[in-house]
C-alpha cells in the first residue's frame, strides 16, 4: 500500500487504511475481546524508488515481481498502465536497471 498510487488506486490511500482498521476493529472476534488489530503500513509514505532501494537491501528479486493489473498470462507486464510507469520511473529514480519483462517497454 502507497500513497503514491492513491490516485488510479483509492484503495491505496491513508484515509482508506485507517477506515479499514476500524472495520476490523469492529469486525472481528479478535478485536471484541480485546486485541485490536493494527493495520500497518510501512511503505504508505515512500517514494517508489526508496520503496525499490529497501527491497535491494532486503534482497528482494524484483525481476520475480510485477506490478501491471494488466499482466500477461506468461508474466509480462503491459509497460502502459499506471502501475507499469510508476515502477519504472521507480527504478529510474533509484538509479537502479528495471528488470521487469514488459510486453512492450514503457514509455513506447
Amino acid at each position: 500500500m502507497n500513497a503514491v498510487d492513491y490516485s488510479g488506486y483509492p484503495d491505496s490511500r491513508p484515509e482508506f487504511a485507517a477506515a479499514f482498521q476500524q472495520l476490523a476493529n469492529l469486525a472481528t472476534r479478535r478485536a471484541v475481546e480485546g486485541q485490536p488489530v493494527e493495520l500497518c503500513t510501512p511503505l504508505m509514505f515512500l517514494a517508489k524508488a526508496e520503496i525499490i532501494r529497501h527491497g535491494v537491501a532486503l534482497g528482494v528479486d524484483f525481476a520475480a515481481t510485477v506490478s501491471c493489473y494488466q499482466a500477461s498470462a506468461g508474466g509480462e507486464a503491459c509497460g502502459r498502465c499506471d502501475a507499469c510507469r510508476l515502477r519504472a520511473e521507480g527504478f529510474r529514480a533509484a538509479g537502479l536497471p528495471d528488470p521487469t519483462r514488459y510486453a512492450l517497454r514503457a514509455g513506447a
